[in-house]
């Protein structure tokens, strides 16, 4: 049996309590960020998902692709970007968001995104059929957070946090803070934002260079200035200890323990430091393109990857 052929046996092996999208064994799963689109609304400066396509999948071929990775054994399903709710004003995505809960009963279905173009009207609408909202935020300072690219207009970053963070209390949806640590937050002290916000997960990630993204002489980005060394990181992390949700990320832990889907439904391998793409799932199959992903299973689950997903089992108090 091909290693692809082994592998797409264990993602169909049943499991409870799973990660991510998809399932494995030992009652394993992992992540599947599913990229929908690279558009853009931020410029963050250390970003390496930059927007080098316009293109957005059809919404009836993202539903057959999802259908496939559902029937290869899909957990969990993570819509990033980019920013997920720039098409159509969020509906695109919502109608991702439904589909993957109402029809193919994923278990769990999450979204990265920035806040800024989330309406209370979304929530009403599809709130029900999201488990995880997680928001990026990597300062409590709006002027770092101006410095680093996490602002459109003057919309302030800090405030719309808050505001996301008690409409998934109203709509009874779990709330998630990613924070990219870098050169100009790395010496800040986020202890009573974070516990004051209480989300379910803090997932605090260390800049990361990826080549034809943020580095390089074909990247959109120079993330370079943002970088931080190890010991800058354990020192933030060190000083975050007593948050109970933290989840770190270093770069080791970081650059092959997802399984990452672009626009085109393309496998992403990071292993070699830059984005090389598997072919589309749409025309090859699930079981041809992810032996291509480049995915380490051990610092999958090094990273903190299995982890309780769905809100129906994270007994919150709303």
């Amino acid at each position: 049996m091909s290693e692809s052929s082994k592998l797409i046996e264990i993602l169909k092996l049943p499991i409870s309590n799973s990660n991510v999208r998809f399932q494995f064994k030992f009652a394993l799963s992992c992540p599947l960020p599913f990229k929908l689109y690279f558009q853009y609304n931020y410029k963050c400066g250390f970003c390496f998902h930059t927007a080098k396509t316009s293109f957005v999948l059809p919404l009836e071929e993202a539903k057959r692709g999802l259908a496939m990775l559902k029937e290869a054994g899909m957990e969990k399903i993570n819509f990033s970007g980019g920013e997920p709710f720039l098409q159509d004003r969020g509906e695109f995505v919502g109608k991702l968001v439904q589909f993957c809960k109402q029809e193919l009963e994923l278990p769990s279905v999450s979204i990265v995104s920035n806040g800024s173009l989330i309406r209370k009207l979304w929530f009403e609408k599809y709130g029900e059929y999201l488990d995880i909202l997680a928001i990026s935020c990597d300062s409590f300072d709006e002027d770092v957070n101006v410095l680093i690219g996490r602002r459109q207009g003057k919309k302030n970053h800090v405030e719309n946090l808050h505001k996301l963070r008690q409409w998934c209390r109203e709509y009874a949806v779990a709330f998630k803070i990613n924070s990219v640590i870098n050169r100009f937050n790395v010496e800040e002290d986020m202890n009573e934002q974070i516990k004051a916000l209480n989300p379910v997960r803090w997932k605090v990630f260390q800049c990361l260079l990826i080549e034809g993204e943020n580095s390089g002489e074909d990247a959109l980005r120079e993330a370079e200035k943002f970088v931080i060394s190890d010991e800058d990181f354990d020192r933030f992390l060190d000083r975050h200890k007593d948050v109970s949700c933290l989840v770190p990320e270093s770069n080791q832990k970081m650059r092959d323990s997802y399984l990452i889907l672009d626009e085109y439904m393309r496998f992403l391998n990071c292993r070699n430091g830059r984005k090389e793409p598997s072919k589309s799932i749409l025309d090859v199959g699930v079981e041809a393109a992810i032996k291509f992903s480049g995915f380490d299973e051990k610092m999958f689950l090094k990273r903190g990857g299995k982890y309780v997903w769905s809100k129906a089992d994270m007994k919150l108090d709303w």
